[in-house]
C-alpha cells in the first residue's frame, strides 16, 4: 500500500505543526465509506444525493496513519461547520493528499 508522509509548518497555527503519515484505503474500505453517505431512492436503487463532505471527512481521517502527538486533527474537527474545525486551507491540503493516494490514474487502468 503507498503511503506519504506530510510536514505542517506553523501557516495554520502551532497546534497542527508536524508530521502526518497517510496510508493508501483499501477499495473495501473505501467503498463502504462512500457508501454509508450516499442515499438511494428505495425502488430504483439510484443516487438521489451524497455527502461529499463526510465522504472526503472520513476518507481522510481513515486514511491518517499517524499524527503529531497532541492529536490536533480529529473526525470530529474535520466535520465541524464551527470555528473549532480545521482550517480551510490546511483541509484541501489534507484532501489532496489523500485523494492523490486513493485515486487510480488513468495511466494505471491501462495496465489491467
Amino acid at each position: 500500500m503507498k503511503t506519504e508522509v506530510l510536514e505542517v509548518d506553523e501557516r495554520f497555527g502551532k497546534e497542527y505543526a508536524g508530521k502526518y503519515l497517510f496510508t493508501e484505503l483499501t477499495w473495501a474500505k473505501r467503498s463502504r465509506i462512500i457508501q454509508k453517505h450516499t442515499k438511494y431512492h428505495p425502488s430504483t436503487g439510484q443516487v438521489v444525493s451524497n455527502d461529499f463532505i463526510a465522504i472526503q471527512a472520513e476518507t481522510i481521517w481513515a486514511s491518517l496513519k499517524e499524527q503529531p502527538q497532541n492529536n490536533p486533527i480529529t473526525l470530529e474537527k474535520l466535520l465541524s461547520e464551527h470555528e473549532d474545525g480545521i482550517p480551510i486551507a490546511l483541509g484541501e491540503l489534507l484532501s489532496k493528499v489523500v485523494n492523490r493516494l486513493n485515486v487510480v490514474s488513468f495511466e494505471e487502468t491501462k495496465n489491467c
